[in-house]
Order: structure tokens, then sequence, then C-alpha cells
């Protein structure tokens, strides 16, 4: 039997244990082979991961089978079921709000909302194509044709977000091979990649080296905790106290375009994963071969890139009106509902907004639960608040034009304490 501070003191790189159920594993070796990637379950390392294994696995009986060989011990009696000052009462009001969930059938899918959402996508496609053909190449059809594709593109993004969550079949083979499909052959881009990219951000939403989409590469500074030690550092990659406005130029038109295609293609030659470049390699045969014929090879390079281009400042309003605004901080070991509902908000539910966010309007469900279907968030999200009311968690509600303006507001305000800790600590 274990403590917990036992637990706590292996969570280095090469040595890594983690409690699911009060049962102690030993992850030192196999994290490698863990199939959603090494980072997200080392994570986890030295803590309670109960909560993350039961949001990211459909299928927990066959995965015990590759725990019970790294099954070591289990907590000792007189331990809490939850380290550190978890809340063990939220924990515990949450874990039986899953199983009455669960036990409501809001973990299964309603397959012909997919296949009708698959359906528009493909009717935006052949419309694109259709009007091409019909009144030929002129601005303003190559516009309209440009704008038909971005929706295409979008709504595609949030598709393969739903296979990706494996939350439309009951089995993992068949939301992997639809994943595939979607993001690979619709979208040109890889599987594997979004997983473990994504699975990180959900696993540790908003922790810096945790959590990937918070990871600038030093263009932004995020939080009120990251700009002040930028600025006590002396760190001046770039103007940061103008950041709410140069955002407008390098963040909404090149995230997609130029960020995610290079990283993308890097990962999927560095990690040789063939399988996702042969169905990335799918979408580019097919859109030239559609669109060379009315364009050329560099009005069809032209035609795509100005896609992406639309595409991007979709994806990134949508996405980050959730997150930016939220706090954002470096690891604090908080509870799984505590941490989710610190990094997420909702926007206001309308046929609007659930189709223009892909659903996403629902983060805080989407976060507690990603293996819920998108169209169940709406019966489970009263409940959640009442959670979180009973438990005076914050449950953060705005509309859409209030999502977009706190982006810019937060990251002003964090570029202003970057230029007071630069100028006066």
């Amino acid at each position: 039997v274990f403590t917990w501070e036992e637990v706590q003191r292996h969570n280095h790189r090469t040595d890594q244990w983690l409690v699911i159920d009060r049962k102690v594993y030993n992850i030192s070796d196999w994290a490698r082979r863990h199939p959603g990637g090494i980072r997200v379950i080392s994570h986890y390392a030295g803590e309670d991961a109960t909560d993350a294994f039961r949001a990211f696995h459909p299928e927990p009986n066959f995965v015990r089978k590759f725990l019970k060989p790294l099954l070591i011990g289990e907590l000792a009696p007189g331990e809490p079921n939850q380290d550190r000052k978890k809340n063990a009462a939220l924990l515990q009001d949450f874990r039986a709000l899953h199983e009455s969930v669960e036990q409501a059938g809001l973990f299964k899918a309603d397959f012909w909302f997919f296949w009708l959402h698959l359906g528009h996508i493909l009717l935006l496609e052949l419309g694109a194509l259709g009007l091409l053909w019909t009144f030929g190449t002129g601005w303003v059809q190559t516009l309209l044709t440009a704008g038909l594709l971005a929706t295409s593109q979008a709504q595609a993004g949030w598709l393969q977000h739903d296979f990706g969550h494996l939350s439309v079949f009951r089995t993992s083979r068949w939301n992997h091979l639809l994943h595939k499909f979607v993001i690979g052959h619709l979208k040109g881009a890889s599987a594997n990649w979004w997983n473990h990219r994504h699975f990180q951000h959900h696993a540790k939403p908003n922790i810096f080296s945790k959590d990937p989409d918070v990871n600038m590469l030093h263009t932004f500074v995020l939080g009120k905790t990251q700009p002040v030690e930028y600025g006590i550092k002396k760190l001046k990659y770039l103007p940061y106290n103008y950041q709410h406005q140069y955002f407008f130029l390098i963040g909404p038109p090149l995230l997609i375009p130029v960020y995610f295609h290079i990283q993308i293609v890097q990962t999927m030659i560095s990690r040789r994963d063939w399988v996702d470049l042969l169905w990335s390699v799918t979408y580019y045969l097919r859109y030239f071969s559609c669109y060379i014929p009315l364009y050329g090879v560099l009005g069809s390079v032209a035609l795509i890139s100005f896609v992406r281009f639309l595409e991007s400042h979709w994806f990134v309003w949508v996405t980050q009106m959730n997150h930016i605004p939220m706090e954002i901080e470096h690891e604090r070991h908080q509870d799984w509902i505590t941490m989710q509902l610190a990094a997420t908000c909702n926007i206001e539910q309308s046929l609007f907004n659930d189709w223009f966010s892909g659903h996403l309007n629902f983060q805080i469900e989407h976060h507690l639960f990603p293996m819920m279907p998108r169209h169940n968030y709406w019966r489970v999200a009263l409940q959640v608040r009442e959670l979180c009311e009973r438990h005076g968690v914050p449950y953060r509600v705005k509309g859409l034009w209030q999502g977009f303006t706190d982006i810019v507001s937060s990251l002003r305000t964090s570029g202003d304490l970057w230029l007071d800790a630069y100028l006066h600590k």
C-alpha cells in the first residue's frame, strides 16, 4: 500500500506513477506506448487520474487489461480518495452525475444527426463546384466558392472533432476510421496529430507546459501570471503591450494556413505516420483534380490558400472565446471539475450559435463529458449548472459577441501587466 506522498514523488519523466480508483499504477515504461500519446498520460504522473481516465476511454474494461500488468498496489486505507486538497464532495457529486447521465442514455449518439451533418458538408463542396461549372470563374463566383468551401472546411472541422472524441460510435474502431476519413480526406490534416495535441488540451486545459493551446511560442503572453513573469525577466520577443492589435495580423489569419499546416506536415513525416499522410494526400488529389481544370495550378493554390485564411478566422474566434479570457496558469493540481470550469465558459445557445460553433458554445459540458455526443450537451447543462452552484464553482455564460470581444480585452489586459512588470519590477 502507498500514501499520496509516496505517489506524488513519482512525477518525473522516467519515473511516473498515477492513481485510478485508488489503485496505483507504474506507467514509467508503458507511457511511451500509450495510444493517446506519452504526454497526455504523463501530465497525470504523481496524482489521481480517475476522472480523466473515465472521460477519455469509452471501453474502460478493455483498457483495464492493459493496466493490469502496471498495477503495483493501492492507496493505504487511511488515505483519502483524492490527492492534495481536491474537493472530495464536489468530485463525489460529479461522479454521481456522470453515472446518472450515462444511465439516461446521454452518451448514445443520434446517428441521423451526424449523417445529416456530413451530408450538408458534402453538399457545400458540390455546391462550390457546381457554381463554377454553371456560372464560370469570375471574381464574384470565386468569392462565393471560397465562402462555401470555407464553410465546408469549418463544419468538417467540427465533425472530425466529434469522431476524434469517440462520441459517435460505441466502439473506438469506427470512430477512429471515420475520424481519419473526415480530417484526412475532407480536410487534408492528420488524425494522430490532432489526437496527441487536443487530448492534452482536455486533460490539462489552460495549464502552461501541459496544454499546447496556450504555448504561444513567445508571440503572446496570456493570463495574469505569465505576463508578469516575462516582464520581470525583461523578456521582449514582441511588444506585448500591443498584442491585442497585432493579434488581428498573426492570430486568426495565420494559425491554420501557416502554423498548423507546417506542424501537421512535420509531425506526419517525423513520426513516419504514413497512413495519415496518405489520407491527407487523397484530399489534395481530389481538390486539385477538381479545381486545376478551372483555375490552373497557381489559381488553385491561391484559392485553397484563401479558403484556409477564411477558415482560420472562423476557427480561432470560436475556439479561443471559451479559453483565452479564462484563467491561464501553471499547474495547480485542481480537481477535474474545478480545473475545467476555471478554463472554460459557455456561449449562449441558439440554433445559429450551435451550428456556427459546432456546439462548442457548450464548452463547459464538452470539457466535463468529452465523449458525450454534442447534440446532448443542452440536456445536461442545467444539471451541471446546479452542481456548480451547489459547490460554489463559477459557471460562466456570455453572448457570442461578448465572447469575441473578451479575447481582445484579455490580450490587452495581459499586455498591460507585462508592460508594468517590464518597466517597474
